[in-house]
């Protein structure tokens, strides 16, 4: 058993759960301790023990420890690439590409430890002075998704710990080896016992003793929007500080005048690799009705030649879905789509490959009505629907006719249509001629509407949350 990470020692769970390969069944990846109600409330009381130390220790130890967790998983990206494929389902270069980005992101809030900036401003009255500067929260409880399980933990616990939070982390329980390798690797790094804490198990026990603790200072949840939706109430009842990331149903508008190879890697990429398992996956073209026959004909050719088997597997393009449950949801999905009246046009299917596991052909839906749940909720999974458009100003409004709004993209080589969309779609984050998934780990993410609430992660706006603002006058 892969125990958890308690005040700085390793600790058995009161049971074990099977880790489970998507691409292969019969590959049982290790077992992996869950924890109970007794052992969260531990990682919290441990975490509050070391929170006044930590929130005193000095910019440098905190970059050098942050800067040997980048090192580490940066010069392992292979190794823990390949596992994050084997237990997640995507391909391998997307899974080593995304400890890459771990690594990156570790690297940057070690520079933001040593980078951190206040004010010193004359008062408005004579003979003082006004000092504004920024402290930690304190107890920060960290619950992440399956579909990224190193990027996202990086970067919510990177900035957590660089600014001087102690952490207290719950992965999602389909993906607890990418975690528990990450924990192990920050447990070397030099932070003292009870600054960071892995708490794997089950949300109904271990996320719901972090809403109600009252020594949690603040929760950072990404995942669904029901979820969501519980956390905030029941953190925001006892004034917790809350951010919520909660997923999208993402557009892509193709304009008739668009580079149809652009559009069509946009569509591709976006729509299906990672196996549309990204909130920030494409699920909506929004294309003109003047190209649709001829983009609709190229999609579904460049769709049908995707090579769908083993995530590990070289020349695999799209993986398995990421287990039983998420490929009853897209199954439904597909069947949902059918019959409110969409056309299936490709895909849909379960697929058998030399190992079982959770493999889907990638769907694509036409003559799709922007009222249909197939274009309203969000499905987390290879399916897209094709909604048509008669001009510009019509694409936009049903580019914004969502309750999410977390990316938006455009294809389109005309200047003017480009800076309208950019300012007027209802989205965070907005892409003009690159897909909507795919970001980079310096700058903000998140969104408006639905699909976030709270301060922005990632990028220098991550202090945001995970810092209080303190002023202090001074007679001179």
């Amino acid at each position: 058993m892969r125990p958890n990470l308690i005040g700085g020692r390793w600790v058995d769970g009161p049971r074990a759960r099977p880790n489970i390969n998507p691409s292969d069944l019969s590959d049982v990846i290790g077992h992996y301790a869950e924890a109970d109600e007794a052992q969260a409330a531990a990682a919290v009381a441990a975490a509050a023990a070391a929170a006044p130390a930590w929130a005193l220790s000095g910019p440098q130890a905190r970059a050098d420890a942050l800067e040997q967790v980048a090192a580490e998983l940066l010069a392992r990206r292979a190794e823990l690439g390949d596992l994050l494929a084997r237990e997640e389902g995507k391909t391998l270069p997307e899974a080593v590409a995304e400890v890459v980005r771990a690594g990156q992101i570790f690297r940057f809030f070690a520079g933001e430890a040593l980078r951190q900036a206040g004010d010193r401003l004359p008062s408005v009255r004579p003979g003082v002075d006004v000092e504004v500067t920024r402290e930690p929260v304190g107890v920060v409880a960290l619950i992440t998704p399956w579909n990224f399980p190193i990027a996202i933990p990086a970067w919510k616990i990177a900035p957590a710990l660089a600014w001087g939070n102690c952490v207290v982390f719950k992965p999602a329980d389909g993906v607890p080896g990418s975690a528990w390798a990450l924990a192990e690797v920050i447990h070397r790094a030099g932070f003292g016992p009870g600054v960071f804490n892995l708490v794997m198990g089950r949300g109904s026990r271990v996320g719901q003793v972090f809403i109600d603790h009252p020594a949690v200072d603040a929760i950072s949840f990404t995942g669904s929007s029901a979820t969501g939706a519980r956390v905030l109430a029941g953190a925001s009842a006892r004034r917790a500080r809350v951010q919520l990331e909660m997923g999208g149903k993402n557009p892509l508008v193709v304009l008739d005048d668009a580079d149809l190879a652009t559009a069509l890697d946009c569509a591709v990429q976006g729509a299906y690799f990672s196996t549309g398992q990204r909130c920030t996956a494409t699920s909506r073209l929004i294309v003109h009705k003047a190209i649709l026959p001829r983009f609709t004909a190229a999609l579904r050719e460049r769709i049908e030649a995707l090579v769908v088997d083993d995530a590990r597997s070289a020349g695999t393009q799209i993986g398995p879905v990421a287990d039983a449950a998420q490929l009853e949801t897209d199954l439904a999905y597909i069947d949902i789509g059918r019959s409110e009246g969409a056309k299936l046009v490709c895909g849909g299917q379960r697929l058998r490959r030399e190992r079982e596991g959770y493999y889907l052909a990638p769907a694509l839906f036409t003559e799709a009505d922007p009222g249909m749940r197939l274009a309203r909720e969000e499905i987390f999974g290879p399916v897209a629907c094709v909604i048509a458009a008669d001009d510009y100003a019509h694409a936009l409004a049903l580019a914004n006719d969502s309750e999410f709004g977390l990316t938006a993209g455009i294809c389109t080589t005309s200047l003017k249509h480009a800076t309208h969309f950019k300012r007027y779609a209802q989205a965070g984050m907005v892409m003009v001629n690159v897909p909507t998934a795919g970001v980079d780990y310096h700058v903000p993410f998140g969104g408006r509407k639905a699909s976030s609430h709270g301060p922005r992660e990632q990028g220098r706006q991550a202090v945001e949350f995970f810092t209080t603002v303190k002023t202090a006058y001074t007679a001179a």
